[in-house]
């Protein structure tokens, strides 16, 4: 059997019950706000691996979705996810009727709710922009993006006029 790296996704942020009764089934590491996890686990093959991990913790944790870490070969990263049985059978009868494997309809769904996501996401970055453009010259937009990317505060509190803007972390 493999070692796979898996990442633990969660619907909501686990209690200290719940990851202390998941740290008695198996170790991992979780994250700040105790939504992310990240565990190995073994299998003959990445698939098993989710499938064996989600079978032991989810009746202790809000489990959302499995991930494998390393992407495979492929460059593609496995996905175990827990769907309710009627959207479960709705997936199955999708794929019957156009003659296809329910995960090759589950991943198509995810790659195309992925990439409306996207797309709505970027236009409301855009209407968000020509909202401050309208406000704003270009230069001043472009100069506190530098500025808040770059981790310093002169997009909040602007340098006097006599000192330009440094945009490098621990210079001011």
């Amino acid at each position: 059997m493999h070692q796979y790296a898996v990442e633990i996704s969660l619907t909501r942020p686990a209690t200290a019950r719940e990851l202390d009764r998941a740290r008695r089934r198996m170790p991992f590491a979780a994250n700040a706000d105790r939504t992310r996890l990240m565990t190995v686990h073994s299998g003959t093959s990445p698939g098993r691996a989710l499938h064996r991990l989600r079978r032991r913790l989810d009746d202790v944790l809000p489990i959302d979705v499995l991930t494998t870490y390393y992407p495979d070969r492929d460059g593609r990263v496995l996905l175990n996810v827990g769907l309710p049985q009627d959207l479960h059978a709705l997936i199955r009868r999708e794929a019957a009727a156009s003659g296809r494997r329910p995960r090759d309809v589950l991943g198509e769904r995810i790659t195309t709710g992925l990439a409306r996501e996207r797309r709505e996401r970027r236009h409301r970055l855009e209407s968000q922009l020509q909202g401050l453009l309208a406000q704003h010259t270009p230069q001043d937009v472009l100069a506190c993006a530098a500025a808040l990317l770059a981790s310093t505060p002169d997009c909040v509190n602007p340098p006097s006029p006599r000192r330009s803007p440094r945009c490098h972390r621990g210079t001011r």
